[in-house]
């Protein structure tokens, strides 16, 4: 497996090395000893998948506050995604910058995303299956949401979404809610 580091400290972008032949491919999606080696974490207790059967269907951007903050592998089994990890700590030198970039079933690659991150996709095909490893269980007395839209994040969509939840289309700016990040 290959990590790059991206240009928001703690979110990596991770790519098999399949070995190739007449039959397909095979490759390594995980490895507890290479996460160790990167202090990465390599616990996940949570194993979960999300179906979007229309292309250009978004879900996020979400996130669990303390004390349930959860950090997330993701990658797509099926069809591709658009992928995003937006930095909500406050403190940080990098806050509400985003990182974006194609997951897909046939390049393999995997987002890495820390905590204090919201994380949201679009998909960019029919039928795209999302699998996330989570390394809590799901809080939902924790769990806070983002516009997809909003202006003061700037996500550079690769395309106007067709189909998100009621939820997702509702949450308030940031400008205008309170968001307690213990990170």
């Amino acid at each position: 497996m290959q990590f790059s580091e991206t240009q928001l400290a703690g979110v990596w972008l991770i790519e098999p090395e399949p070995f190739i032949d007449h039959r397909g491919s095979f490759a390594r999606t995980f490895c507890v000893r290479e996460f160790e080696e990167r202090a990465l974490t390599n616990s996940f207790v949570q194993h979960s998948q999300s179906y979007s059967s229309a292309r250009h269907t978004l879900r996020g951007l979400h996130m669990q506050l303390g004390p349930h903050e959860e950090v997330k592998l993701v990658s797509c089994v099926r069809g591709a995604v658009f992928d995003v990890a937006v930095d909500m700590r406050p403190h940080s030198r990098s806050y509400l910058h985003w990182f974006g970039t194609e997951l897909g079933a046939r390049n393999g690659k995997q987002m890495y995303i820390p905590q204090g991150f919201a994380h949201g996709f679009l998909s960019l095909t029919d039928d795209a299956v999302v699998s996330y490893l989570i390394s809590v269980p799901y809080a939902p007395q924790s769990s806070v949401g983002f516009r997809y839209d909003d202006p003061a994040i700037g996500i550079d969509w690769p395309a106007r979404p067709s189909c998100i939840s009621e939820k997702d289309e509702s949450w308030s700016l940031i400008e205008t809610q309170e968001v307690r990040y213990s990170g």
